[in-house]
């Protein structure tokens, strides 16, 4: 009896060290998060307010354009951050959906409603910043893929751009990428924006003229999606309105243009694939052409 209550005894004292080392690994979870946040807090002097939920947020830049509700359709951008300031993932650079405000937690790992509940403490034109505990991100596996240890902090940085419509988001990236890349461009009211390295010797071309061009097509972000070597024929007024709006008038048969074209210029909503299920080109994308008329196949 005596050797069957000490096995007992022995069984019981393990639970309790079993259930306090659960206990004490997860407050010590707790205490990392807190004392990374509070040290990236100190170290770059932010002035963050706690959230009852557990992150933190700092509104950089209230903003002064109109306010938004859940119901409202909106453009925002996003930067994941690591604290050592390496972004892991975002969309500010090239790419701004349009969303209700309401949906704007939703991300394809997790739901963040620090994202949401941040954002509608902005109105347009604002910017603000959160820091996310290791327990409301990737927690105790991290994210190989995204180079992030375990227990890591996150930083989300985001913006409420004062974009209502398309046509203006595609302006503004069309700007932005000129800036960026020093660019000297012609801003014709059709918004497709040209630069003219050589204007040709040949015909005249018109919007119905049949064409030999060779070319190449990339994204915003430099990434090539098409391109012809050796030139293809086709009618002008068959393939996207930023061909048929912008070469005619600008260059003749031999010329060279630069053509930045508007997402509604182009594409538009439709993303297009490689046949084989791959996207090319995402919806809503604006282009960066080169294109050499090579020749008139018909006026």
């Amino acid at each position: 009896m005596i050797k069957k209550l000490s096995l007992y005894a022995f069984a019981l004292l393990g639970c309790l060290v079993l259930f306090n080392s659960c206990n004490k690994e997860y407050e010590s979870i707790e205490v990392i998060d807190t004392r990374a946040i509070e040290d990236y807090i100190a170290k770059n002097n932010l002035v963050g307010v706690k959230d009852t939920l557990g992150y933190y947020y700092q509104i950089i830049t209230p903003g002064d354009g109109a306010a938004v509700a859940n119901t409202d359709s909106v453009y925002y951008t996003y930067d994941f951050k690591r604290a050592n300031g390496v972004s892991i993932i975002k969309n500010g650079d090239y790419q701004i959906p349009g969303t209700f405000l309401g949906y704007t937690d939703r991300f394809s790992f997790k739901t963040i409603a620090g994202v949401r509940l941040t954002l509608a403490k902005l109105k347009k034109g604002g910017t603000a910043r959160i820091i996310i505990p290791s327990s409301m991100a990737f927690g105790k596996n991290g994210n190989t893929a995204l180079g992030v240890e375990s227990n890591e902090i996150i930083i989300i940085e985001l913006s409420l751009p004062k974009l209502d419509h398309q046509y203006q988001v595609d302006n503004f990236l069309i700007n932005k990428f000129v800036t960026a890349n020093s660019l000297v461009t012609v801003k014709p009211p059709s918004r497709i924006q040209y630069i003219v390295s050589s204007v040709g010797t040949g015909a005249d071309i018109l919007p119905t003229s049949k064409i030999k061009a060779k070319y190449t097509g990339r994204l915003l972000n430099g990434t090539v999606f098409d391109s012809s070597a050796d030139g293809v024929e086709f009618n002008l007024d068959e393939v996207i309105q930023g061909w048929t709006l912008g070469i005619p008038g600008n260059i003749k048969v031999g010329g060279k243009i630069r053509l930045l074209i508007p997402s509604d210029l182009a594409y538009g909503k439709s993303a297009q694939t490689d046949g084989i299920g791959n996207t090319t080109i995402p919806a809503n994308s604006c282009l960066d052409f080169d294109i050499e008329v090579v020749s008139i196949t018909a006026p």
